[in-house]
């Protein structure tokens, strides 16, 4: 198979970036796979941007390297398949929505034709405002159109910076209908959102900044550690502790470590005579857990 189309859609090797006496990136290293996404989480100035930044070309970093689709980010050629939403963005808005994607169709030196512009904009909402000036479009429809412009050159990888930062409930669930769905066909997504439960709905790894570090990264089973079940009983008896083996307790409320078979732990209680009032399937959210990471790298964000 060609070596290249193998590679990673992104690596990215001890990238550094000083600006006069801050470092705003130390040494910061990850991979997104072909068909993954992976979500960038930290604080506001731990380096999400500059990063995005320095990988795409826009900002030269004082050391390490990035390759794209199997190709150094230094060529050209490497950003080619590549869609791009930008956290802040502006668009001519004497443009109309279509001529927003035939212009960048053109920057891109691909063949896009009439069809999949149209396709583009309905594939983002915005199939009956495609003539519509974009000087009269609401901040979430601008959101959308930049959604269609980072997709419109049919992209292997795509690389979005708060993508759902103007939209609605409605359309933070189509943007994530639409993350879903471009994982399905192979693409790769690297995504920055301060929306915690966005990204982990739908993000297959995480890598999280602090004060432009890697504080952790891993899937989220990884990173948010095994499942637990909470049970709310009464009626116990040492017999009962011993079946159960809690790891914490707190009143009537017991948390052990999920087995394999629910039911069967719920029917072997009840036959010891325990009183079942509550089952409840749990693990630490990925908020609380990125609180607790950025806990313990303790000191003044940048």
């Amino acid at each position: 198979m060609d070596p290249v189309t193998q590679s990673p859609a992104v690596w990215v090797s001890h990238l550094r970036k000083r600006y006069r006496k801050r470092t705003a990136v130390d040494g910061v290293s990850f991979t997104v796979g072909r068909g993954e996404v992976v979500g960038l989480l930290g604080p506001n100035g731990a380096g999400k941007t500059s990063v995005i930044k320095m990988m795409l070309g826009l900002v030269r970093p004082d050391a390490g390297e990035v390759m794209l689709l199997g190709q150094p980010n230094t060529d050209p050629r490497s950003r080619q398949r590549v869609g791009y939403l930008p956290e802040l963005f502006r668009y001519q808005p004497w443009l109309t929505a279509d001529e927003v994607l035939a212009l960048h169709v053109r920057l891109t030196g691909l063949k896009v034709s009439d069809r999949e512009r149209r396709e583009n904009l309905a594939l983002v909402g915005l199939a009956d405002r495609s003539r519509d000036r974009v000087g009269g479009f609401s901040k979430g429809m601008q959101q959308r159109l930049g959604l269609a412009v980072a997709l419109v050159a049919r992209p292997e990888l795509v690389v979005l910076d708060e993508p759902t930062s103007a939209l609605d409930p409605l359309g933070r669930a189509d943007v994530r209908d639409l993350l879903l769905s471009l994982r399905q066909r192979g693409v790769a997504v690297l995504l920055n959102s301060h929306l915690i439960g966005e990204v982990e709905r739908v993000c297959d790894r995480v890598v999280i900044l602090d004060r432009g570090r890697v504080a952790a990264a891993g899937t989220l089973p990884e990173l948010l550690g095994r499942r637990t079940l909470r049970l709310r009983l009464t009626e116990v008896t040492s017999s009962v502790l011993d079946r159960l083996q809690p790891t914490e307790t707190d009143g009537d409320r017991y948390t052990v470590a999920m087995p394999d078979d629910v039911p069967a732990l719920v029917a072997d209680l009840v036959k010891l005579g325990v009183h079942v009032h509550a089952v409840e399937p749990a693990r630490v959210s990925l908020e609380e857990r990125l609180l607790d990471i950025l806990r313990t790298h303790p000191g003044e964000q940048q």
